[in-house]
């Protein structure tokens, strides 16, 4: 009995030790088997690269009753998700406006948006309005831009460049470092070294 009552004794007093033991296997296995919280990793930079190509292509827009609104052909075209652009090489680009009037660019290279109204043209750049008739019934001569860069926005009919340019208007030829045009409101801006040659009109 009294061997009983000293085990008995021996064993509360290192309960206490066992019971801390028990407590800390538990808490270093608690710890362990808990996932550990990452740190947020930075949002990894857009690249600008192509997600698909197009080679020898024709691309044709058109308005809501189904007539031909653009038309862009190239040798080869590269599409940029990140800004949704289109760079074009070997680039031609044909626009109608409401009235019918056509207007043609081209240019080595080209940058245009998805829908062709926004077109930076690159390198032997050129944009042609061909004859027209404006709302009054005049007769509007052939209108030319020539340069190394051209900014073309196919919808509003305004050409820009801060670049050298050379523009024709039937016989009519001016010169000027940058350039402004507006063919709805018939506005042309010429800034920098200007010259201009003006042809008489012949007499009927």
């Amino acid at each position: 009995m009294n061997r009983l009552r000293n085990l008995f004794d021996q064993l509360t007093l290192y309960l206490p030790v066992l019971l801390m033991g028990l407590l800390a296997m538990a808490t270093y296995w608690l710890v362990r088997s808990t996932p550990t919280i990452e740190p947020p990793h930075p949002a990894a930079p857009v690249q600008h690269l192509p997600d698909y190509f197009m080679r020898q292509f024709s691309v044709k827009t058109f308005d809501a009753s189904g007539q031909l609104k653009s038309e862009i052909t190239g040798t080869q075209a590269h599409h940029y998700p990140d800004t949704d652009t289109l760079e074009i090489d070997r680039v031609l680009i044909r626009a109608i406006n409401e009235v019918g009037e056509l207007t043609t660019a081209s240019a080595l290279q080209a940058i245009s948006n998805s829908d062709a109204s926004e077109v930076r043209l690159i390198g032997q750049a050129l944009v042609e309005r061909q004859p027209s008739r404006d709302t009054s019934g005049r007769d509007q001569p052939a209108l030319t831009f020539r340069g190394e860069f051209l900014h073309a926005f196919m919808e509003t009919e305004r050409v820009i460049s801060n670049k050298p340019v050379e523009l024709t208007r039937g016989q009519d030829r001016f010169t000027a470092n940058s350039m402004d045009y507006d063919n709805k409101d018939r506005v042309m801006l010429l800034t920098g070294r200007v010259r201009g040659q003006l042809v008489p009109a012949r007499m009927p």
